[in-house]
């Protein structure tokens, strides 16, 4: 019977985008079903607010326009945000470097089975159906060093670590880039907590030691666009994500009951409400389903912070937001155990927040 198990086994699946990328017939692991797939009127537009940080947190108009989108479908766009366009322009030339390398040098920072950071080809060994088409790189970020000269070490030390000293200009970049990411996020949590009447000190406080992720994800071309998906339809399981497109185009998002596109802004970040901050604001505010489409002509690149609390930091909500009206939503958690969660038992997606709360309250994660 195990001799019978073992040669059915298939040969294990690699996605080498420089291989498949002008191939018309892709592995049927990479196709979706159809009604799943993308539909070119996903196309239109979602208008979502361009909101000016100029003013800072203290901006009432600005403290509205995040509040309105957050109870809309958690999706808003921000300029004036201080990042450095140079700092911006670099990270994406060593996006580029290290995506076009040959496969065999990208997999020296290969991702290990239950691991969240490191180079995946797709998500190959995880899952078996419904793959994404797309490359990552993902590495973490502790701002609890941000203060020290050493800014960037573990940035920069991770890069060297897996790719070799050639690479420490990339994780210096990096580094700095997540610093910036970190302050971003901590001004766009003053904001969310005006918004949410608790004030601006208490989520900026929750997150000042960020135990982040950072991830590079990069979408190459695929000659069946409309039955494949660069990321599959799902919620972060994060606090807060701080998105940069590049000029391509290709983030969707699923509200008022339709998919449709939130197109690329010059010098605009796409920011969105994850699972974390949700249980965090008692359900207030909603996490919202989004996709990544590829298209059959160009790769398309983005650059991903995910702004996550320290590891064993408790997730509850200020008792501001808990009443008779508006009862406790979720079971208090740590981000370790929604991490493990979605690395070792779930496939993050609409529901993650809800499989998760339903399984601490079975008695699972005590002990996590």
């Amino acid at each position: 019977m195990v001799e019978a198990a073992h040669q059915q086994q298939p040969p294990a699946l690699v996605f080498d985008a420089a291989r498949l990328s002008s191939q018309a017939d892709i592995p049927q692991q990479f196709l979706w079903p159809a009604d799943e797939s993308p539909t070119p009127d996903a196309a239109e537009e979602l208008p979502v607010p361009l909101i000016d940080l100029s003013g800072g947190a203290a901006d009432a108009e600005v403290v509205r326009q995040v509040g309105e989108a957050c109870e809309l479908h958690g999706f808003f766009q921000v300029v004036n945000h201080g990042i450095d366009q140079a700092l911006l322009a670099e990270a994406h030339r060593c996006m580029d470097a290290f995506f076009t390398l040959p496969l065999h040098e990208k997999q020296r920072a290969q991702r290990r089975q239950g691991e969240s950071c490191g180079y995946a080809s797709s998500f190959t060994g995880r899952f078996a159906s419904k793959l994404p088409w797309k490359e990552t790189l993902s590495f973490r970020y502790h701002s609890a060093a941000a203060a020290a000269a050493a800014a960037d070490g573990g940035v920069a030390d991770y890069f060297v670590e897996k790719l070799g000293e050639e690479y420490r200009h990339h994780g210096e970049v990096y580094g700095r880039y997540c610093s910036e990411m970190s302050r971003l996020s901590l001004e766009i949590m003053e904001v969310l907590g005006a918004s949410l009447g608790v004030g601006r000190a208490h989520f900026r406080r929750f997150f000042e030691g960020n135990d982040s992720i950072m991830r590079l994800n990069y979408y190459p071309p695929c000659q069946r666009p409309y039955e494949t998906l660069g990321t599959g339809p799902h919620c972060d399981p994060t606090s807060l994500t701080i998105l940069h497109q590049d000029d391509v185009g290709g983030l969707q998002v699923f509200a008022a009951g339709r998919w449709r596109s939130i197109r690329p802004h010059a010098g605009a970040f796409v920011v969105n409400i994850g699972d974390t901050f949700m249980a965090l604001s008692n359900g207030r505010y909603r996490s919202c389903l989004h996709r990544a489409v590829v298209n059959s002509r160009v790769p398309r690149r983005s650059l991903a912070f995910f702004l996550c609390p320290e590891m064993d930091k408790v997730v509850r909500p200020p008792g501001e937001l808990v009443d008779a009206n508006s009862p406790r939503e979720y079971p208090d958690f740590t981000w370790r155990a929604l991490l493990d969660f979605t690395m070792r038992h779930y496939r993050a997606d609409m529901r993650t927040l809800e499989a998760f709360s339903n399984w601490i309250r079975h008695g699972h994660g005590h002990h996590l």
